[in-house]
């Protein structure tokens, strides 16, 4: 639920293909970008866009277009482009109570990460929603 709120609030989100293909269609209400490399293997389609270009000529077209903000929605290659290059400036995590012993990486190459604390709530009975600034 927060996620559709979240990007519906933004209007863009911007993924990598992996990403997209676990999703595999547009999101209603929301304009999807997905970064790939194979830009010439895919088509745009209404609501989802292609593209080969850097972290930073994405926002800058956006902003172009009247955006204001987006949402980064991963994965891991994603997220590194866009914090190497100060394109972030909030992290929202959900914890979860499952403790398991390997996974995918949420960022590769990035030494330290200074966040400062916004917000803390629930997420049903379970979960946790974390809100950092990032410093």
């Amino acid at each position: 639920k927060f996620f559709i709120k979240k990007t519906k609030e933004s209007g863009v989100v911007i993924m990598g293909r992996k990403t997209f293909d676990t999703i595999g269609k547009p999101l209603k209400d929301r304009e999807i970008v997905v970064m790939t490399r194979g830009v010439n293997d895919k088509t745009d389609v209404d609501g989802v866009s292609f593209t080969d270009k850097s972290a930073s000529e994405i926002i800058q077209d956006l902003r172009g277009d009247g955006c204001e903000s987006v949402v980064v929605a991963g994965g891991a290659s994603i997220y590194e482009l866009f914090l190497k290059e100060g394109l972030i400036t909030d992290l929202y995590l959900t914890i979860e109570p499952v403790v398991f012993g390997g996974g995918v990486d949420f960022v590769k190459n990035i030494s330290r990460l200074d966040l400062k604390l916004v917000d803390v709530s629930r997420l049903g009975e379970k979960a946790v929603l974390v809100h950092y600034h990032i410093v």
